[in-house]
């Protein structure tokens, strides 16, 4: 679901944050990305997360249960090579490829551990923007995704969401 949050976020929120839009200076928006370890190919798809938003499906349990990492990883990176240069494809493979000790992950796997994508902002981020997956944790948060605002959950808002249940929410929310 995040694949789609992220989607809206793009096309639907960006604008009204982004310089000249209705709330810019006004809305910061903070994607921690929320690994799912009971869902064995999360972790994998997280790494790769830019490139996968659309193609999302090929990567859920049932069409991924037959992969190996490394093979799910290799998919990934043929994945990203239609929307990053050619001369970044091998770099992006660099990345994913496992560290040499035996528990270190690769290249992104402290940034899923302890901070994640900021999408967009014209406020400037803190160090008490980067908090831990911790606070994942701590706050419950289990399902993809979860919204705060102003660091409370706010379980209204659904994946489904669309422009119109956006501004209707920020209408109520944000002074302008």
């Amino acid at each position: 679901m995040f694949a789609r949050s992220a989607l809206t976020i793009d096309s639907v929120l960006k604008p009204l944050f982004a310089p000249g839009g209705k709330y810019a200076g006004k809305v910061k928006v903070i994607a921690r990305l929320q690994v799912q370890p009971w869902h064995s190919s999360s972790t994998l798809t997280h790494e790769s997360a830019l490139a996968l938003f659309k193609n999302q499906g090929d990567y859920f349990d049932i069409p991924a249960s037959t992969l190996t990492p490394l093979q799910v990883r290799e998919s990934l990176a043929q994945l990203a090579a239609q929307v990053i240069p050619a001369n970044a494809v091998e770099e992006f493979k660099e990345v994913l490829k496992l560290k040499s000790s035996p528990n270190g992950g690769n290249g992104v796997t402290d940034d899923l551990k302890y901070t994640s994508q900021y999408l967009f902002t014209s406020l400037p981020v803190t160090s008490a923007d980067i908090i831990t997956v911790k606070f994942s944790r701590q706050n419950s948060i289990h399902v993809s995704p979860t919204v705060l605002w102003d660091g409370l959950v706010a379980g209204e808002i659904s994946s489904s969401w669309g422009e119109k249940e956006w501004n209707e929410f920020l209408a109520n929310k944000v002074n302008v």
